[in-house]
């Protein structure tokens, strides 16, 4: 268990990246998301490790992408925020209905966050669909719930966060982060 690693998951769309973006103004250290930078990679190079795609690669370049963050904040001084984390390689391989090869669910038993994980739950009324982000609204709370199963499987205490402005949200994070 590493109490120095905080991670934040749910579904799409929910605000955990702006939170996150108003967090790491405070001077956090922080991941950037992986499923974005996969996509975004691979969009550029004509590649086919997409959701859309290829799940399965999808699932690899997510896993890659996690532990070389984990890795990366290893070496990083005071706690760092993770936008999202290896278990939500095994809840997206879930939700997607693919086996979760043992190596990956080694990962995410291997290398452990702080036992406590902020959950954003959906929101329909920030959902917004963009080049990255594809999935219908009921992708996304389907997501939230395989996440929210996942990470109880791993044994982290989850903590909702509250549907708030983001600085508020900001707010109940750093006061649970004492």
């Amino acid at each position: 268990m590493n109490d120095r690693f905080v991670v934040f998951t749910g579904g799409p769309g929910s605000g955990k990246s702006t939170l996150i973006d108003l967090l790491a103004g405070d001077g956090y250290a922080r991941s950037e998301e992986a499923g974005r930078g996969v996509i975004r990679d691979q969009v550029a190079i004509g590649g086919r490790a997409l959701p859309w795609a290829d799940r399965e690669l999808f699932a690899e370049l997510m896993l890659s992408w996690e532990l070389r963050s984990y890795g990366m904040a290893e070496a990083a001084a005071g706690t760092v925020l993770f936008d999202r984390g290896l278990p939500d390689v095994v809840g997206y391989l879930r939700l997607e209905g693919l086996p979760v090869p043992d190596h990956v669910a080694e990962a995410a038993r291997r290398f452990r966050y702080h036992r406590r994980v902020f959950v954003a739950p959906p929101w329909p009324e920030i959902y917004e669909r963009d080049v990255e982000r594809r999935q219908s609204p009921e992708v996304a709370e389907r997501t939230h719930a395989s996440m929210v199963e996942t990470y109880e499987e791993y044994g982290y205490e989850l903590v909702t966060l509250p549907r708030v402005p983001v600085g508020e949200r900001a707010r109940f994070v750093r006061d649970h982060l004492v």
